[in-house]
């Protein structure tokens, strides 16, 4: 159930509550798509750094270790030992990301394995099957994922299809989630808008995709080679037309101003690798832009990554200390890197919500953009 809570413009405050506790929104899915957050963070360090959600994606743990195995297990939660909602992505995305190892029927896709090239076909009752044995928090529906500047007569057809997915989707859910072993008979199904970048066939989608009432709607297909202009104008053609009285998610969005941008929109629930990717890689958010530990300027800097930050990193480590372990490749200055960056979005997320609470946002987005812009280093 979903309470909208206060709204500033567009913008809004919800509560989110599911069989696995309540989900303050907006609320940025802290992305361990194995089960596990890259960057060896534990599940002790997601909670001490307060996440509130945790993403895992279907197809990953359907080719290892085996969505079967995980319901051997007792199901995603009790298997990586973590109790608060986890939201599952389709394995839709796979088959637009795989796009040279993958054929699309009507049946749903065939594609190879990316570990060991063994043949896999993934439909609707497959996604949701394999999401049912993973007992997330949150299912979402298998669709496809067409480039964002694909050509219209191919966008119409995909999203045609994927509505027509979603209602196998709808179907094997209700069947699932009566069976007597199934785990979490509660599990929610999220649709998902698609459309690339034409607002017309995005407007029609949504408004079709109204109509099953559905716990939460998603938008997805952005953030895949479309501008920042492009994405931020099909959310506002988009968002409006979606149920108000559901949350609202946009997949795999996005970086600190594209999140700002989007809460302003209406948008409710956002995952992104980029925290986690950025820290493996040396880079690290502050409120001043992006730093590059890896510069020499801070080998002898005896500073935290952040004055005034609160996550466990800057509590005790040194920006030249991190740096000397990533040079020396060792793997404690990539989980202080990554847990420092998702304590960040985290803590970006609780001032938003502050902010809305508040009724000062728009204030909030101005100030934070305006300390951020321009200064991140290569």
């Amino acid at each position: 159930m979903y309470e909208l809570l206060k709204i500033e413009g567009r913008a809004r405050r919800g509560r989110f509550t599911t069989p696995h506790g309540v989900v303050e929104t907006p609320v940025f899915m802290n992305v361990g798509t194995v089960a596990a957050i890259k960057g060896a963070v534990s599940t002790e360090d997601l909670e001490r750094i307060g996440t509130q959600v945790e993403l895992s994606n279907t197809y990953h743990l359907h080719v290892r270790p085996g969505d079967k195995i995980i319901k051997q297990m007792g199901g995603l939660h009790k298997f990586m030992s973590w109790n608060k909602p986890i939201l599952t992505d389709s394995g839709g995305f796979q088959v637009f990301s795989l796009a040279g190892i993958r054929k699309i029927k009507e049946e749903g896709v065939t594609f190879r394995s990316h570990i060991d090239g063994h043949k896999i076909f993934m439909g609707p009752e497959e996604s949701m099957q394999i999401q049912s044995n993973l007992a997330s928090t949150i299912a979402m529906a298998f669709d496809e994922c067409p480039p964002a500047l694909a050509e219209r007569k191919y966008v119409e057809a995909s999203v045609a299809r994927t509505t027509r997915w979603l209602e196998r989707c709808i179907k094997e859910m209700k069947r699932l989630n009566s069976l007597d072993d199934t785990i979490n008979k509660e599990q929610m199904l999220f649709g998902i808008n698609q459309g690339a970048i034409y607002e017309d066939i995005r407007i029609e989608h949504a408004k079709r995709l109204a109509e099953y009432d559905l716990p939460g709607y998603a938008i997805g297909g952005l953030a895949v080679g479309e501008t920042h202009e492009e994405m931020y104008r099909i959310l506002d053609a988009v968002v409006p037309v979606l149920p108000q009285n559901k949350p609202i998610y946009l997949m795999g969005v996005g970086t600190p101003a594209n999140i700002l941008e989007a809460v302003e929109r209406g948008v409710d629930f956002f995952d992104c690798v980029y925290p986690t990717r950025n820290g493996r890689h040396a880079h690290v958010y502050t409120n001043h832009g992006k730093i590059n530990l890896m510069n020499a300027k801070y080998e002898t800097d005896s500073s935290p990554i952040e004055e005034g930050c609160g996550c466990p990193t800057c509590q005790r480590y040194s920006r030249g200390y991190i740096r000397h372990l990533l040079k020396a490749k060792e793997m404690l200055g990539m989980r202080l890197c990554v847990l420092h960056n998702l304590y960040f979005y985290n803590n970006m997320m609780t001032e938003i919500r502050d902010s809305l609470d508040k009724g000062c946002f728009h204030d909030y987005k101005k100030a934070k953009l305006a300390a951020m812009e321009g200064q991140d280093e290569n």
